[in-house]
């Protein structure tokens, strides 16, 4: 399916998941399962919902459906659709009075995340909720290493505006590293990011 900007130009969603192989079911965890990041992260909203630690939800992205075929008379298939606006960041809340808003982004790269999977909309809306006190970050999942950071706000926009000025594509791995918090997939939740948002919240105290 095409999804496409208020521009015209067509976005083709790239997971960006690793082949699924098989796994000893002992090592039961997100990276071994090959479980979306997106879903993982879901799941985990859920978790803490469920057990009243947090109240987080995936925005809903406001799309005008143009073409929908019809193959069977009890199914739809959506062919083609247009984003009526750009969107923001994917995820919002609240957390023991603090107004969560976050993006969760993934690349297949080693070494380091590329600056293309942000948009300059999604960090100027991180400013304006900034300005208003909110809690803004980014889950950063390394695919290929299994590996996921939580980033702040202020860090993100910080290096956003640097790469213009020193030329660069990503954020090297190695800066992430010193910068960020890692998180370490569980079983429930899945993306154990609210501890990463407690440290955070206390290096900040």
């Amino acid at each position: 399916m095409v999804f496409k900007y208020p521009n015209g130009h067509p976005n083709h969603y790239d997971d960006g998941l690793p082949p699924k192989k098989q796994i000893n079911k002992k090592e039961i965890n997100f990276a071994n399962r090959g479980m979306r990041f997106e879903e993982a992260i879901n799941q985990s909203n859920q978790y803490y919902l469920t057990h009243g630690l947090a109240v987080v939800h995936k925005k809903p992205i406001p799309i005008q459906i143009v073409k929908v075929d019809y193959p069977r008379r009890s199914a739809a298939v959506i062919k083609e659709a247009y984003f009526k606006e750009a969107s923001t960041t994917d995820y919002n809340g609240v957390y023991q009075g603090h107004y969560l808003d976050f993006e969760a982004k993934e690349t297949k790269n080693k070494t380091s995340f590329p600056f293309k999977n942000f948009h300059d909309h999604q960090i100027k809306h991180m400013e304006e909720c900034l300005q208003q006190k909110g809690l803004c970050f980014v889950l950063l999942w390394f695919s290929t290493l299994k590996r996921c950071f939580f980033l702040d706000g202020e860090q993100l926009i910080f290096y956003w505006k640097q790469q213009k000025k020193n030329n660069r594509a990503s954020l090297p791995l190695k800066v992430i590293e010193k910068c960020a918090i890692e998180i370490t997939p569980k079983v429930a939740p899945r993306i154990p990011y609210l501890t990463a948002v407690n440290t955070y919240l206390q290096t900040k105290e």
